[in-house]
């Protein structure tokens, strides 16, 4: 299979180059002109020279706002050239698995990217045109964004298992910790290692890593040398990991960043999924607990789909509204025609800190009055309304406290599933490079 579409892409691309030259075979021969080139197979596509260079010079111009110096064009192609086959290999995968993202979906995403630029839509095909970058090619870009998004949690976050006696050896040991609620301000360079790879790849991998090191301490920017040699996500945001809580890191990074100094880079540390390097931007204790405004309120859904219009579940809950505002009981309402696992509870939400849903959820909550029910609501998830049943300034209870140490352990147990699975799914894709080849 992969051969065949790769025997088309070159059919074509001579045919292409044989008809720009027939007017002038009766003449002297002219040089052929290459328009564009392969330069990866990822099993059965490919990725083109093209592709590659308007990669890079999005890049290059994400590095310049970033103030970031840039690595030399040959290590940045070479950066990008993986991250374009890890994401392929993402995007094929979710293809196979039946993962889609419609037109519909995107456009209100496209709308969400807008408002929180603070731009109309249009004005943001504007600014994506004065910068050089096709409104077409930005659309499916986000589109394989969110579903490299859904991907991970499908295939990593939806797996992992956080118990309560985790939970309770988690506090336990932040509560014998001193200074147990230290964040640290890293940057990250990652050289992975595949899986099952053999002593010569270790050892290959290793000296990549060590290079970056010896670069690192020689006075490099971090920032430049993690856009040539890191292989994580991150790496041409310059390797940024920004403010993370120790209770969220891998015990190895917690292990060393205890004994490193601000501004340190550390030595090569070495995990399941490679090499790693950290450099401690900054620190910072724990500080006084947060009171927090809460909001206990209760909603129906209506969600929409191939049968429920936008118009005809805002219709439904409208016709919903006008009976509660005649008297019915929003409870019984909410158990017969919400489509949220809370409707057999009669919508109720229990109490809901900042954050904890949608903006625009929360933006009209925050609008109501204790009692007061919503006109229609649009979110992510269809249409809701919404009553506020009360409101309170809470510390961080018990209760709050067991969430944290939860979404903490997620957290931790998410990033290194994730890349985990990341270097299997790879591992297992048909690559072959061709960009040395000219």
């Amino acid at each position: 299979m992969a051969s065949s579409r790769i025997a088309l892409f070159a059919v074509a691309l001579a045919a292409a180059l044989a008809c720009a030259a027939a007017p002038a075979r009766a003449q002297k021969p002219r040089p052929v002109v290459v328009l564009d080139r392969i330069v990866a197979v990822v099993n059965d596509e490919v990725i083109t020279r093209n592709d590659l260079e308007e990669r890079t010079r999005l890049a290059l111009m994400q590095l310049k706002q970033q103030g970031t110096p840039p690595p030399p064009r040959d290590a940045l192609e070479k950066q990008i050239l993986e991250r374009m086959i890890t994401d392929r290999v993402q995007l094929q995968f979710a293809k196979e698995t039946g993962l889609r993202v419609d037109d519909a979906e995107l456009d209100r995403a496209l709308n969400r990217i807008a408002e929180q630029n603070k731009m109309s839509l249009g004005e943001m095909r504007e600014a994506l045109a004065r910068d050089g970058v096709p409104f077409a090619r930005f659309r499916e870009d986000i589109r394989g964004e969110i579903i490299m998004t859904r991907l991970r949690e499908r295939e990593v976050e939806n797996k992992i298992l956080v118990t309560e006696g985790e939970i309770d050896n988690l506090i336990r040991t932040q509560q014998a910790q001193q200074g147990r609620g230290d964040e640290y301000h890293l940057s990250h360079l990652l050289v992975t290692v595949p899986e099952n790879a053999s002593p010569e790849t270790i050892q290959a991998r290793r000296a990549r890593a060590e290079e970056a090191l010896a670069q690192l301490r020689s006075g490099a920017d971090f920032r430049q040398v993690a856009a040539s040699f890191s292989d994580a996500p991150d790496a041409l945001q310059g390797g940024a990991l920004g403010w993370r809580d120790a209770s969220k890191l891998p015990a190895l990074f917690v292990e060393t960043l205890k004994t490193m100094r601000t501004g340190e880079v550390s030595a090569l540390l070495r995990s399941a999924n490679g090499f790693h390097i950290l450099r401690l931007n900054d620190r910072r204790g724990s500080s006084a607990p947060v009171i927090v405004r809460q909001t206990r309120a209760r909603h129906i859904l209506v969600k929409t789909n191939e049968l429920v219009s936008e118009p005809e579940a805002r219709r439904r809950l409208a016709a919903l509204k006008e009976r509660l505002d005649n008297g019915a009981d929003f409870a019984e309402l909410a158990r017969l025609h919400s489509e949220d696992a809370s409707g057999a509870k009669g919508g109720e939400l229990g109490w809901l800190s900042p954050g904890d849903t949608v903006p625009e959820f929360e933006r009209a909550m925050d609008a109501l009055e204790a009692g007061q029910v919503s006109a229609p609501v649009k979110t992510q998830f269809g249409w809701h309304l919404i009553q506020v049943l009360g409101r309170r300034d809470a510390d961080m209870s018990h209760e709050r406290q067991r969430l944290e140490a939860r979404m903490a352990l997620r957290a931790r147990k998410s990033d290194e599933s994730y890349q985990e699975w990341l270097r299997q799914l790879r591992d297992r894709a048909f690559v072959q490079y061709r960009l040395e080849e000219r």
